[in-house]
Order: C-alpha cells, then structure tokens, then sequence
C-alpha cells in the first residue's frame, strides 16, 4: 500500500567495502520493498566516499565545534539529517562490525551528530550480513549507536541478520530476507504515522528537552527521603 503523503526517502548506509557482495544485494531488495510503496531508497556506499579516521587531537568530548577534519563526512550527515529513516547496512568483518561502518560512525557521531542530535525521531532500521559468527553483537553495537542517536527502532520481530555459507554473494537466508521485509514495511508505516502526525501538531513528535546528553538538565532540589520519611508512609 503507497504512502499517501509526500514520498518518504529512506537512506541505506552501505558499510561493506565490497562491490556486488551480500550487503549490496540486502540493500537492493530493501529498495524494492521500498519502491513498492511509494517510497525512495537512497544509499551512500562508505566505499566511495573520503572517510578519514578520527585523528589523534584528543579533544572530541571537550570541543563546541564540529570537527575540522577535511573529508566527505559533513556531506553524508548532512544527507542522513535530510532522510525520514536510516538503515545501517553492515558485514561481519574478523568478529566485529566493518571498519568502514566502525570509522564512519565514530567520525559521525563524535565529530558532528553529538551536538544536537540532528538524528533524533528518525525511523532507525539495521542490516547485518554474515558467514556464520558475532552477526548479533554487531546488531546490538548498532542498535546501541541508533538508540544514541535518539532514533526510533520499531520492533518487527526478529533482527536482520542475513547468513550466508556459500561463498556465492546473494540473498540465501530465508529466515533472515523475512526478517528484512517486515523491518522495511514496519520502518515505512512508522515514517507515515510520524509523518501524519507533524501535519496534525505542526511539530515533532516527542519533545525536545535538551541538545544532547552532554548538557546538565535542571535537577529537583528536594532533599531525597529519609527511611523515617519512608515508613510514615506506611
């Protein structure tokens, strides 16, 4: 069923250094489900992009400013800030999560999304490819990245985690290209709630409260109950 408000745009971050491999194929049936629905798949593949590793100055936690660093990342986060939903595409590399996704995040999420959280209320989506191993403790690194972001995960039963023994790039887990299909059309019916809902209230959906989890909240002043204070209650 299309969506029947303005088109939503989905992005695909593609962090496998491989041309035509299993995170390419999981990203091109992702963008057929998508169509199917009246949306817009974009994809950046790291791969083809100047991503520089973050640089020893040392001052990320302590800066105001975005990072200095000269390469392509202001461009891409200025992309994924422009996106209703994000899906993180990523292989399994030596038990770990793909350099390229590793890299980028932490350039990313450090060197410029941590000042305002320009990612917050967006609809967060995960892909994970791999042999056989460590497929799950990528997903849940992942998922901890979104949730910092403040992104909205919508459970669609089991995670993405596309296997694959045959040495032969393709989309060959049955159980796992199921699990693909109902993320895609979870993610597209939450973009249209959200969506709906801005049209309605004319403003984001939940509120914000602060910048980021870097800047003190007002706390309450009262002074924290006594055991006394706890048993006169009873």
């Amino acid at each position: 069923m299309p969506l029947h408000s303005e088109a939503a745009t989905i992005l695909a971050i593609n962090g496998s250094e491989r041309s035509g491999g299993n995170t390419d194929h999981a990203i091109a049936y992702a963008g057929k489900l998508i169509a199917e629905r009246g949306a817009i798949l974009r994809t950046i593949a790291l791969r083809e992009h100047r991503i520089s590793p973050c640089s020893p100055c040392g001052d990320c936690n302590s800066r105001t400013l975005p990072c200095q660093v000269d390469d392509d990342v202001p461009a891409l986060v200025e992309q994924m800030a422009s996106a209703d939903g994000l899906i993180y595409a990523a292989p399994v590399h030596g038990f770990g999560l793909a350099h390229l996704m590793q890299v980028f995040i932490e350039r990313a999420g450090v060197g410029y999304l941590r000042f305002t959280r320009p990612l917050a209320d967006k609809v967060g989506g995960i892909i994970v490819t791999g042999r056989r191993y460590s497929d799950s403790s990528v997903h849940n690194q992942i998922v901890n990245n979104l949730l910092l972001n403040r992104m909205i995960l919508v459970g669609s039963g089991f995670p993405v985690l596309l296997r694959n023994t045959t040495g032969a790039p393709g989309l060959t887990d049955v159980e796992g290209v199921d699990a693909l299909e109902r993320m895609v059309h979870r993610m597209l019916d939450m973009v249209q709630l959200l969506k709906r809902h801005q049209r309605v209230d004319g403003g984001p959906v939940l509120p914000r409260r602060d910048r980021n989890e870097r800047v003190p909240r007002p706390r309450r002043t009262e002074t924290a109950p006594t055991r006394g204070d706890i048993e006169n209650v009873h």
